[in-house]
């Protein structure tokens, strides 16, 4: 079995994973979206762009061309912004080995179909195994050595066991878990709560109104969740809580700093030009909102940011659409017994 690692964008947390990976001596291959761009990291030996302190190990190979993402890979890390992850795996498909599992690190949900990324793996890519990875991630951290943990699911137990012992090392714990569905509902819908908390933090409203948010937040992920077939547990651990609080709490969340700054009245897309990469809360509303529908299920807090951010409702009045909702019982929605 050959050793080589494809990762397929070169963004922050894929130029990320392409050092961790080399850094425990195996072969990385590193694909951009264009040539000039693949051209470019190939020559500067950096991602100048998010990760400039960052050198690459030799055994990064920067793939230039798509044919050269044919050669034998063990697996391909699948790293791309989620509103590009079906164009970009219908242009890679002719050109991947064949049979190598995919692991999307991609947090998102695609608007329109209300898909999660390995669903769209499975549809663009048929007959692979397929694993997704999540966690309390931040790429400059971890490029940077400080200690993470992170959790790999997938519904194939040695398939998750095989990609948590190739990326795990002594500061990157990486554990297991089964449910794929609600490790992957975890990362996309983090995303949108931290885009409130962010928007908490643009008006100025302390800690306790952050916590409020953060904590009502992860009710409304877990009651989605629950309702799209994910165990409850998996929102109390790494993908859950753990990313959560991470990303509404970190200076380095783009998601946080986005909610931040359309709050201070910087309208999006604005916004995200201010941005050092993708914000996929915004990019995610639409696609939970679309899946909360499906399912029945009340999203306060994402529907109040998603009329921020597209329908132009100024922030204030979404705050007090919040506080003026009548009173309920913390746990409605979900089953005492753990369900």
């Amino acid at each position: 079995m050959t050793d080589q690692i494809g990762i397929i964008g070169a963004g922050a947390w894929g130029t990320t994973l392409a050092v961790l990976l080399a850094a425990a001596e195996r072969p990385v291959s590193l694909w951009a979206h264009s040539p000039e761009s693949g051209a470019r990291l190939a020559q500067e030996r950096r991602n100048e762009r998010y990760l400039p302190d960052v050198v690459f190990p030799p055994n990064v190979r920067v793939a230039v061309d798509d044919a050269e993402l044919g050669d034998p890979h063990r697996f391909y890390v699948v790293a791309v912004p989620s509103s590009h992850v079906r164009s970009t795996l219908r242009r890679l498909a002719p050109a991947l080995h064949p049979g190598a599992p995919v692991l999307s690190v991609v947090k998102g949900i695609e608007e329109g179909t209300h898909l999660r990324m390995s669903e769209i793996v499975g549809q663009e890519l048929p007959d692979r195994s397929v694993a997704a990875l999540s966690g309390p991630n931040l790429a400059r951290e971890i490029a940077a050595g400080k200690p993470a943990a992170s959790v790999v699911a997938s519904s194939d137990a040695e398939l998750a066991a095989e990609f948590a012992s190739v990326l795990s090392s002594e500061r990157f714990r990486v554990y297991t878990n089964p449910d794929l569905i609600g490790v992957e509902l975890c990362g996309a819908l983090k995303n949108v709560v931290a885009l409130a908390a962010g928007m908490v933090d643009g008006l100025g409203f302390g800690d306790s109104a952050k916590a409020g948010i953060i904590t009502r937040g992860l009710a409304e992920m877990t009651r989605l969740g629950v309702a799209a077939g994910a165990h409850p547990l998996t929102f109390a651990g790494l993908a859950g809580v753990g990313d959560l609080v991470a990303t509404c709490m970190s200076p380095l969340s783009r998601n946080r700093r986005a909610g931040e700054l359309i709050a201070a009245g910087v309208p999006w897309p604005e916004a995200g030009e201010r941005l050092t990469g993708v914000a996929e809360g915004v990019a995610t509303l639409n696609g939970a909102l679309e899946l909360a529908r499906v399912h029945g299920v009340e999203l306060p807090i994402a529907a109040q940011a998603h009329a921020v951010v597209f329908e132009g409702r100024p922030p204030m009045v979404a705050v007090a659409e919040l506080m003026g909702r009548s009173p309920k019982d913390e746990l409605a929605g979900l089953d005492r017994d753990g369900g």
